[in-house]
């Protein structure tokens, strides 16, 4: 039983021997939360035989203690406030405004940085699995599935090699699958089940997205589905409002 990831490569070759399934789909697409998500998405990607690209997402931090998450942001116009923390701390709408602006400038600088001229991948009617190196508080990976959502996915599936027991519940009733390694309680935090958490560079992940596209090609064909794609899931996506508003845990 794992009790320790050595490091994201191996715990994204460990969730890759959960989701097998998907393996040689041709409607199935790796989406990574970057930067950390993208060592393990690489190597689900590799194992799947799937195209690899990137969902980025950027957390709102709150002032003076940037590392907590008021809430997030994503490509497309999504915003996911956290309005317990928002709430508690009486955090005013101008100063959430003048953040988020901040932190939509960095994730077009991260758009264009990792992608270069390369186009994303169009997510309409195909499998996409989302990859992060764990969950914590939720807030970016909510944002995720929400602009996510916006694309009309016919079905979406989270993977994570961690995260806490209440949490993967939580995500599992807003997409068609979770899967997670490693559901430990208490969770404390995402690093603490790595022995090896250093920062990813920009370098890595623009490197990793060029191996992992290598002879693919942006307008795959869709010859095989993937399991429990179908009408159902198409029709709940387009359902889905362009902004979506919730209580991150």
């Amino acid at each position: 039983m794992t009790t320790q990831f050595r490091d994201r490569t191996e715990a994204g070759k460990l969730l890759a021997t959960q989701l097998t399934t998907y393996a040689n789909l041709q409607d199935v697409l790796v989406l990574a939360l970057p930067r950390g998500g993208v060592p393990v998405a690489f190597e689900v990607a590799r194992a799947l035989h799937a195209p690899l690209d990137v969902m980025v997402v950027r957390k709102l931090g709150v002032p003076r203690q940037e590392e907590l998450a008021m809430g997030a942001i994503a490509t497309g116009g999504v915003r996911i406030l956290n309005t317990d923390v928002v709430q508690f701390l009486n955090i005013p709408g101008e100063v959430i405004d003048k953040i988020a602006a901040q932190e939509q400038q960095e994730l077009e600088r991260r758009e264009r940085l990792y992608r270069g001229d390369r186009p994303a991948y169009d997510v309409q009617g195909r499998t996409v699995i989302l990859v992060d190196d764990g969950i914590a508080t939720g807030a970016t990976m909510h944002a995720a599935v929400a602009a996510l959502k916006q694309r009309q996915p016919a079905r979406i599936v989270i993977a994570v090699p961690t995260a806490a027991p209440s949490t993967c519940d939580e995500f599992a009733a807003e997409v068609d699958e979770l899967v997670c390694v490693m559901r430990p309680e208490p969770f404390i935090a995402v690093g603490y089940w790595y022995r090896q958490f250093s920062q990813t560079s920009d370098e890595e992940v623009r490197s990793l997205l060029e191996q992992a596209n290598q002879g693919l090609s942006t307008t795959q064909r869709k010859s095989k589905r993937a399991p429990g794609t179908g009408t159902s899931q198409k029709k709940q996506a387009r359902a889905t409002p362009p902004v979506k508003q919730v209580k991150a845990v």
